[in-house]
């Protein structure tokens, strides 16, 4: 087994503080559109991709994806306790489905694609339990027209920023050594 460098660990944890920073944020504009447009809260699960993203993008190695979303996690969970469980187990969850393409391909292949096509099976099934969680019936299907492909593109674009942020990031000699 690889062994996960000093540097490595560090990296996610300056990730995850950022990313934290986000998702506390996010958690609180998912309340208010929970309560305003309950059918357009998933739009917000996208900017739970963020860290994790950003993290494997930047130092392609293995677990960086899931330690950055659970630092994420915990980092938001310090500006609301009251959702610890959500944004762990969220940090989790995104971290390990952003990973997963790689881990098939053993950490071999870092295409851009591999990260959009992880974003978009990731997307809908969020957008599946998020219809399920707040009531599919409650809504006509034109709702559901809007709003399913929308919970989907969330996670692909934020997957987009994420990429971009890592290649800046990386031009920027963020990375090099690690």
């Amino acid at each position: 087994m690889q062994r996960t460098s000093t540097r490595i660990i560090l990296s996610c944890a300056a990730i995850g503080v950022a990313g934290g920073l986000v998702e506390a944020g996010s958690g609180y504009l998912a309340l208010v559109m929970a309560a305003v447009v309950p059918w357009l809260y998933g739009v917000t699960i996208g900017l739970h991709f963020l860290p994790s993203v950003v993290a494997l993008a930047l130092l392609r190695r293995p677990w960086v994806a899931i330690i950055t979303g659970v630092v994420a996690g915990l980092i938001a969970s310090a500006f609301a306790p009251m959702w610890i469980g959500r944004f762990v187990g969220t940090g989790l969850l995104i971290g390990a489905l952003v990973e997963l393409p790689f881990l098939l391909t053993r950490y071999r292949n870092w295409k851009p694609w591999l990260f959009y096509a992880s974003a978009a099976v990731a997307g809908l099934i969020l957008a599946i339990a998020v219809f399920i969680g707040l009531g599919a019936e409650h809504y006509p299907p034109a709702v559901w027209a809007i709003a399913l492909p929308l919970y989907i593109a969330s996670p692909v674009f934020f997957t987009w920023i994420g990429l971009l942020v890592a290649n800046a990031l990386r031009r920027a000699g963020v990375a090099r050594g690690a």
